[in-house]
Order: structure tokens, then C-alpha cells, then sequence
């Protein structure tokens, strides 16, 4: 390898990731090429523990459902439940079943035992309640939203009651039905009780708005930021639902574009707590303008950290994963000509790679796109390079 190359490669460790930036972000955000490969966690893990240990870092957020991941944070906040039970029920997507996954979460109910509230760890979820084929109910988050309110302020000042909920939301099976996907007219998101609820649900986050001052004092911080995630699940799951019933070439950019900015609004309440790592498919947190293809169609949306970059600048910065190999899937040593070629040259299994210096060490010479064999795993577009904050290079992904 070129010596301007290895000059632009570093240990992974939380201070060589800090000297890659100019100064300590609020989002640190760790992309991945693929899903379900816990070595990849691991290298999560243990990032995340020197971030907590030697820069200040007090919470994570991973791609799982923010609903969920309150099970969790309950848990490693304050012990509520077991490990067994956390890991069944605070984890969407099947992550519950990653055995890095629940070392972090034993980690964390460890790191935070005997520690004053102020320096105790915490976990978010920063997915909505979706899932690839079809969307929740959102009558978790509208309930515990109408019930936090109706337990703070003048019963007057609330738009409905809870039987009115009740009755408008009807059975959880018609909102999460997975036939919705692919055909609109099974969809109750635009029907009368489904604008009637958008309507209440508008409402009352207006009103957790209009009351904060109350709220907090009546309540906790904690206990009003907790409701906010209710709204912004409730309104956004609403939202997400009233256009998978849309039948206009439109509707998949718009799902898609919907469910980016739920993470991002998610990603932005957890750096209002302080330096946080969140942790996504790279595709999730990327600068350009995100793409897809279904047959013929074309779809466009811009990804959560390009709009968290927006609103944050700077405190917010990205490191993309890219890996060698993960042979348990047919994915082997990747072509010589491409960027994880190059970097599949280097001795070690694991790198973080100041992105810029190794974009300008190559110059003209662009690596080659690599092409996934598994559709489970995205190479990383060479042309995107320069625009990292930083890499991390995994050599051999082995298998779970």
C-alpha cells in the first residue's frame, strides 16, 4: 500500500476517532454495511464504552423501535425487569436475539448500578414502530401521550377522552396489517376515524407543548421527554399510515422519506441529553440523497443524518463501516481494484481511516465499485469517500 494510504490509518479507538474530528460531536453516528453480524457490534461495544470512559458519552440509540427501546432504558436505568425479559420485548427487528447486543445492555445495567442519575447510562431506540412490511397501531403512543397529559393538566384543556381514542383507533390488527404494503386500499390510514385521530393527535402535542412549563414541574424531565417520544411516535406513525393507503407514483418515496425523518427527529432528542453514539445502516446516515430502485421505478429521499446534519452541522459526524469479507454469506475477498480491496491489504482486521486524507492519497485514481454477491450487504460508493467523517475497516466478518 501507498505510505500517504497507511499514514491515514489508525487503531479503533475512541481517541484515535477524535482526532479525525474537530472537536467532540453531540452525534457520533457508526454505520454499517449489513445487519445481524454481531462482530460488527462488538467493534459498537467497545467504542462506545472507551466514548463513555474517556470523552463523556452517556447514550446510545440504535435502528430498533423507540417505543420499544424504552423497555430497555428502563432497565439499564433503573433495573426494572430481567435481562431475559428486556431482550424479548425491547428490541425490534429480531436484535433481542444478538448476543452483542445483550452484552451491551448487561454492560450498561452494570456500568449504571450505585451511580447517581446524572451519570447513569441511557438507550434509545431511534426507529419508529415499523417494521420492513407494514407499520404499528399507534395506539401505545397515543394512549400513553393522552395519559401522561390527563394525569398533569385541567381535564377541560384535553381534546377527547380516552374512550374516544379507544373507539376511533378500533382493532390494533386493522393498522398493522402486513397486506397494506403492497396494496393501499387494504390501508386505514385515510379513513375518517384515521384523519379524525391525526386531528386529536395534532392536539395534543400542541398541548404537551403549551404546558411544558407545568408538565416539568408537575412531573420529571425525563417524564416529559418520554411523553414528546409519544408524540412524535403517534403523529409520525399517523403520518406513515395515512400514505401507505396513497395509490400516486409518489407513495414509496414518501413511506420511505417519512421513516428517515422519524429517525432523525429521534437522533435529535437524544443529543438534547449530551454526546451520544448512534448506531444504523450506513445508507441511514449518509450526506447524498438516498435512491432505490422497484422494477422500473425510481424512488428518492433524503437519509436521517443528512438531515440531522442540517439542523446540528458539526455535532453531528459519521463514520461508515466497510468490510472485507463475510465468507458465511458467499461475500469473499473483495476485487483488488476496489476501495475495500485496498484496504483488505492491510495486515490488521480492523482500521479507522481518516476518509479525506485516504481520498486525497488516491486522487484520480477512484477505486472501483465493489458488487455485493448477498443482497444483505452494500459496499460503500468510492465516490462518496471525501465526504466521511471517517472509516471503519473490519477485515473478516465471521460468522456469529
Amino acid at each position: 500500500m501507498d505510505i500517504g494510504i497507511k499514514d491515514a490509518v489508525h487503531a479503533v479507538e475512541a481517541a484515535s476517532v477524535m482526532r479525525l474530528l474537530p472537536g467532540r460531536p453531540r452525534l457520533l453516528a457508526l454505520g454499517e454495511p449489513t445487519h445481524g453480524e454481531d462482530l460488527l457490534l462488538d467493534v459498537r461495544n467497545e467504542l462506545f464504552r472507551q466514548l463513555v470512559e474517556q470523552e463523556g458519552y452517556r447514550t446510545i440509540g440504535i435502528e430498533s423501535d423507540c417505543l420499544m427501546g424504552l423497555v430497555v432504558d428502563d432497565y439499564v436505568t433503573s433495573g426494572t425487569g430481567s435481562l431475559d425479559e428486556v431482550m424479548e420485548r425491547g428490541f425490534s427487528h429480531g436484535w433481542g436475539a444478538s448476543a452483542a447486543n445483550r452484552e451491551l445492555v448487561r454492560w450498561m445495567r452494570a456500568y449504571n448500578e450505585d451511580r447517581p442519575a446524572s451519570e447513569r447510562l441511557r438507550f434509545a431506540g431511534l426507529d419508529g414502530p415499523l417494521e420492513i412490511g407494514h407499520a404499528a397501531s399507534p395506539r401505545q403512543a397515543l394512549t400513553a401521550l393522552h395519559g401522561y397529559l390527563a394525569a398533569h393538566v385541567d381535564t377541560d384543556l384535553l381534546p377527547c377522552d380516552v374512550e374516544t381514542l379507544d373507539r376511533l383507533l378500533g382493532s390494533d390488527d386493522r393498522w398493522a396489517n402486513p397486506a397494506t404494503m403492497m396494496d393501499p386500499s387494504q390501508s386505514v390510514g385515510q379513513s375518517a376515524e384515521a384523519r379524525r385521530l391525526r386531528l386529536l393527535a395534532d392536539d395534543l402535542v400542541a398541548l404537551l407543548d403549551a404546558e411544558t412549563p407545568q408538565l416539568i414541574a408537575r412531573s420529571s424531565r425525563d417524564d416529559w421527554e418520554r411523553a414528546r417520544l409519544y408524540g412524535r411516535a403517534a403523529t409520525g406513525l399517523l403520518r406513515y399510515h395515512h400514505w401507505m393507503a396513497d395509490t400516486s407514483p409518489g407513495r414509496m418515496s414518501r413511506l420511505l422519506g417519512l421513516r428517515s425523518s422519524m429517525i432523525a427527529a429521534n437522533m435529535l432528542a437524544v443529543a438534547e441529553r449530551g454526546p451520544a453514539l448512534v448506531h444504523a445502516h450506513n445508507a441511514h446516515f449518509q450526506r447524498d440523497k438516498s435512491s432505490m430502485r422497484m422494477g422500473d421505478l425510481p424512488f428518492e429521499w433524503w437519509s436521517s443524518g443528512a438531515i440531522v446534519r442540517a439542523h446540528l452541522g458539526e455535532e453531528f459526524a459519521f463514520l461508515a463501516t466497510a468490510l472485507g469479507t463475510i465468507r458465511h454469506q458467499g461475500v469473499d475477498a473483495p476485487p483488488p481494484d476496489t476501495l475495500e480491496g485496498l484496504l483488505y491489504t492491510l495486515p490488521d482486521d480492523g482500521y479507522v481511516i481518516d476518509a479525506r486524507r485516504l481520498a486525497a492519497a488516491l486522487g484520480d485514481a477512484r477505486p472501483a465499485p465493489r458488487v455485493s454477491p448477498w443482497f444483505g450487504y452494500a459496499p460503500l460508493d468510492p465516490a462518496h469517500l471525501a465526504a466521511y467523517d471517517g472509516l471503519v475497516f473490519v477485515k473478516d466478518v465471521t460468522r456469529s
